[in-house]
């Protein structure tokens, strides 16, 4: 059984102090994805259409559509309305499959396996619009994930910062912690390779001054 744990967004962001990160390059990713492509091939898997979670699951997607030569590509998009607590959150769709999955091979892709209730809703969803089989590949997978991909890369409990979610990671920190404890934990972030460069851009813009 998975453990049961919140989000690294809500526990852990209670706990900035004790969140390590891992910053992946574009180029650690597509050779993530190419390892990926490689094990769902092995595993004599041939999905006829790969469905991508928005957002985080768009660049994944189309990325394994080119590599297993597969150019059915469609998107889902499932939106979290937290309630009291992230305990609460209901993940719903709020977009639908944008083709018919009725009688097909599914792969559901996305970046990670966190909390992994938007990823059981997906997988739910698809298999109830009358998919035939509802694979999960994702990059990452938490210990704690409600869902255990049929294929992931690899396995963590940091706190992920992935190339298309850089700005925002600092958004997020700066909006959640006071001055002096956001610049540890940005400090923190340029450590575990966020380029430096984009870390003051970021904290530029997130602090509404204008840059070329």
């Amino acid at each position: 059984m998975p453990k049961t744990q919140p989000t690294e967004f809500g526990e852990q962001k209670k706990k900035m102090t004790n969140i390590r990160f891992e910053v992946p390059s574009w180029n650690q990713i597509y050779k993530m994805l190419i390892s990926q492509a490689e094990a769902i091939r092995h595993s004599g898997f041939q999905p006829d259409i790969i469905v991508g979670i928005s957002r985080g699951g768009w660049i994944p997607a189309r990325v394994l559509s080119d590599l297993l030569e597969n150019p059915t590509l469609a998107s889902v998009q499932v939106n979290t309305h937290s309630g009291a607590s992230q305990a609460e959150s209901l993940p719903t769709i709020t977009q639908k499959t944008s083709i018919p999955v009725t009688k097909k091979k599914v792969l559901i892709a996305d970046d990670v396996a966190d909390s992994g209730k938007s990823l059981k809703v997906v997988k739910e969803y698809v298999l109830h619009q009358g998919a035939a089989v509802a694979k999960i590949a994702t990059l990452y997978h938490k210990p704690w994930s409600a869902v255990k991909p049929e294929f992931y890369e690899k396995e963590t409990s940091k706190w992920i910062v992935f190339p298309w979610d850089r700005k925002e990671t600092v958004r997020r920190i700066v909006k959640e912690k006071k001055e002096t404890q956001a610049r540890k934990e940005i400090e923190k972030l340029a450590s575990a390779g966020f380029p430096k460069p984009l870390v003051e851009k970021f904290l530029r813009e997130t602090s509404g001054e204008q840059t070329c």
